[in-house]
């Protein structure tokens, strides 16, 4: 199987020189063991060597012992094994001693802290479409976020190519495959979820009609701030019975499967009385799974472009979530009851900001463009200062980012 570089692997290079150990975190099949592999110098199989999964309580010391940086891949198969991680990355006091890989967060979080300043997290996500070649990166984030000006040649993805991207997703083992067993496959991941993992990661045998009938619920509202509250009566009106504490529950173990990945909203600190909205905003780790969930088709987008359009942004999302992560920055929304909203707003930890509206037709451009003057005006006007960088992101066309005015980004000349 081809190998597509990632973004991530420059992050991954520079913890390791700086902390005994890199904890790679990412839903399953994103492509952690395959980049883990990459930098590692020997590796243990947890989730396929039982042997080994013994020896974490009887000979620890055996499992961690090999060339370093050693792989220890689906760890928290054996959550144990952190403790004695930990204590090792004590005992040999050098950096890059181990790579750790894992698709679910363990329910009990207590022992996890005390890796702190000797275990770093890096989350890794699906492929972004620079990383899959549909993009030619040529507007960087950085330098938006810098404030500098961008430019890039014509895009010439078409809608009906952007859909089927859309239902393919970022998945490496899918690179190159047919469309027809992309569709088959996604689906047949979200089935292994809700049949197996979500019990697994919750400790408890879990409904999977019901858990079935939550993901078709939060696909039909993917990109939408969707209170429990919507999604239990979406539940509901399919014939399906569910409790709030249950959705709760079910909402927690898929979110540790790092399945879904929610937008937080943006919370400025403003002079005006502004009152913000702070429900986040539904996504999926990737969008293909809302496809699956559904049973969707890039047909079936084309003949809704209302629901394609959402879609569309949460794959913004996802490669802005990717390339903002380089950047030590976050990806936010932002809402306000008097009706103001705003797709992302992208956050650096020293106060730079930069926001965008996503708009899958042209006939939408100008709504997005005037609801970002409106945001910059605000945030002038509170105390926040002014962007670094105001653009519509769209399918397809020329991209043009100039301080102080807003910009078009097609999506496929974006990058980090």
């Amino acid at each position: 199987m081809e190998y597509l570089t990632r973004i991530v692997e420059g992050e991954l290079i520079e913890r390791l020189a700086a902390t005994g150990a890199v904890v790679i975190e990412g839903p399953k099949t994103c492509g952690k063991t395959r980049t883990a592999r990459r930098m590692a110098a020997s590796e243990v199989l947890l989730d396929v060597d039982r042997n080994a999964r013994r020896l974490v309580s009887v000979d620890p010391e055996t499992v961690l012992r090999g060339a370093t940086p050693r792989l220890i891949d689906e760890w928290q198969t054996e959550p144990d094994i952190w403790n004695h991680i930990r204590r090792a990355v004590d005992d040999r006091g050098l950096p890059g001693q181990f790579i750790l890989t894992g698709s679910a967060v363990p329910a009990d979080d207590i022992t996890r802290h005390t890796g702190a300043g000797r275990l770093t997290r890096l989350r890794m996500r699906p492929l972004t479409l620079l990383e899959t070649c549909h993009s030619s990166g040529e507007v960087s984030l950085k330098q938006l976020l810098n404030g500098e000006t961008q430019r890039s040649d014509q895009s010439r993805l078409a809608v009906p190519e952007l859909a089927e991207l859309v239902c393919r997703g970022g998945w490496p083992g899918q690179y190159g495959k047919p469309l027809v067993q992309c569709l088959r496959m996604n689906r047949d991941f979200l089935n292994e979820i809700r049949r197996a993992d979500i019990s697994r990661v919750s400790g408890r045998q879990r409904d999977p009609i019901k858990v079935g009938r939550l993901l078709r619920s939060l696909a039909r509202n993917v990109a939408t701030p969707a209170a429990v509250s919507t999604l239990i009566r979406d539940v509901h009106e399919n014939g399906v019975m569910m409790k709030n504490d249950t959705a709760v529950e079910y909402l927690d173990a898929l979110t540790r499967l790092m399945i879904v990945e929610d937008q937080p909203a943006w919370a400025p600190h403003l002079r005006s009385r502004t009152t913000l909205r702070t429900t986040p905003v539904r996504h999926f780790v990737d969008p293909s799974l809302a496809v699956a969930a559904l049973g969707a088709s890039p047909r079936r987008l084309m003949d809704d472009l209302a629901y394609f359009g959402f879609l569309f942004e949460s794959m913004v999302i996802r490669d802005l979530r990717v390339y903002a992560q380089t950047l030590e920055a976050e990806v936010f929304h932002y809402r306000e009851k008097d009706g103001l909203e705003v797709d992302a707003v992208v956050e650096t930890d020293d106060g730079r900001w930069a926001a965008f509206e996503v708009k899958l037709g042209d006939r939408w451009v100008e709504q997005g463009m005037a609801n970002l003057r409106r945001l910059a005006l605000r945030m002038e006007k509170g105390g926040r200062g002014k962007p670094s960088a105001l653009a519509v992101i769209v399918p397809n066309g020329y991209g043009h980012v100039r301080r102080g005015e807003v910009g078009i980004i097609p999506i496929s000349t974006l990058g980090p």
